[in-house]
């Protein structure tokens, strides 16, 4: 899943939850569940989702609404392969490939 987020040192978690196209509640789910999401709060509470927390979540994302996974098993994929990062990474890349190539064919479409 290509996520379009602009470049930010923070998100919010209505940002985040937007993106992913899932309610803040999984985000704040998910929060609980895996040790590795990670993000600031201020005095109020609010969550602010760094780069590297959006990172962690896309892999989540992937394992457990893409690939199927149960949250344990997304957990002990998290913990047992170290290609799941880059594999996301991967499919990351082509889904933004075809979403330009698809911009295009709609361009050449028009004309």
């Amino acid at each position: 899943m290509y996520i379009d987020l602009p470049e930010k040192l923070y998100y919010s978690i209505g940002e985040v939850a937007k993106a992913f196209g899932v309610n803040t509640s999984l985000i704040r789910y998910w929060e609980s569940e895996f040790p590795i999401i990670k993000p600031k709060k201020n005095k109020k509470g609010n969550r602010y989702f760094t780069p590297d927390d959006i990172k962690n979540l896309r892999i989540i994302y992937h394992l457990v609404k893409e690939k199927g996974y149960t949250l344990d098993g997304a957990r002990i994929a998290l913990a047992t392969n170290e290609k799941v990062d880059s594999t996301v990474a991967i499919i990351d890349r082509l889904e933004f490939v075809k979403a330009e190539l698809l911009k295009m064919k709609d361009f050449l479409n028009e004309n």
